[in-house]
């Protein structure tokens, strides 16, 4: 049952559509998933509260640094996957949320800014690493990126993350107005009109792949995967 936490603390990184196409892939793939909203923003809950309901999806709406540990162990025999969507500035829950998880991905959008929020995520898992011991896997994912032109901006985040030999998933979350649309309209990439969206089938391409690539770096998620296999 891995819990993984989203994080970065500047607003507007990307973090929340990352939960959200992440959570409503892993149950289209069979898991059961719940998502545990952190933001004050309640995007999240939001989408959860229009869309109709989603097989294997359950979100819980304001958790806090106080009700975290009892949300993680209600949710522990009936999730596959736990994600945690946190604040999107610095507060203890960080900290906090980050020690409880298995994985933490960091949303990146190329820009100097989203790279400073990011490097907030990095420095503290670097601080319980040292200080505590605890070492937490983590990744960076890149968002919002344009599928035709590569910034200079962009390159400077890759370039600040390959020296600091941070893992970068290899699918980054292209910039896509289907992403945008599934807050507005509710549902998934999957129940959307393909007549009325731009792009629908490159954008459920995407969020497929990136998907995948998050399992990939979650061991006990691929040896529970390949448990299933074995005895299907």
């Amino acid at each position: 049952m891995p819990v993984i936490t989203f994080a970065n603390t500047k607003g507007g990184a990307g973090k929340t559509t990352a939960v959200l196409l992440l959570a409503t892939e892993l149950s289209r793939m069979g898991y059961s998933v719940t998502v545990l909203d952190a933001d004050p923003q309640h995007w999240v809950s939001r989408w959860y509260d229009l869309s109709k309901p989603v097989s294997r999806l359950t979100v819980i709406p304001y958790v806090t640094q106080a009700s975290i540990d009892r949300h993680l162990e209600e949710q522990r025999e009936q999730a596959d996957f736990i994600l945690v969507d946190l604040p999107g500035i610095r507060t203890p829950l960080l900290a906090k949320a980050m020690g409880l998880s298995d994985h933490v991905l960091i949303p990146i959008q190329g820009c100097a800014m989203d790279a400073q929020g990011g490097a907030h995520v990095l420095e503290l898992l670097q601080y319980l690493d040292e200080r505590l011991g605890l070492k937490v896997p983590h990744s960076v994912v890149l968002t919002r990126v344009n599928s035709l032109v590569t910034t200079r901006a962009l390159l400077a985040v890759k370039g600040l993350l390959a020296q600091r030999n941070v893992d970068v998933l290899n699918v980054p979350i292209i910039e896509r107005s289907a992403f945008r649309d599934v807050f507005d309209c509710g549902g998934t990439l999957h129940t959307m009109d393909p007549s009325r969206i731009s792009n629908l089938e490159k954008a459920r391409e995407n969020a497929r792949l990136y998907a995948e690539d998050v399992l990939r770096r979650l061991p006990l998620a691929n040896r529970q995967r390949g448990g299933l296999q074995a005895s299907a």
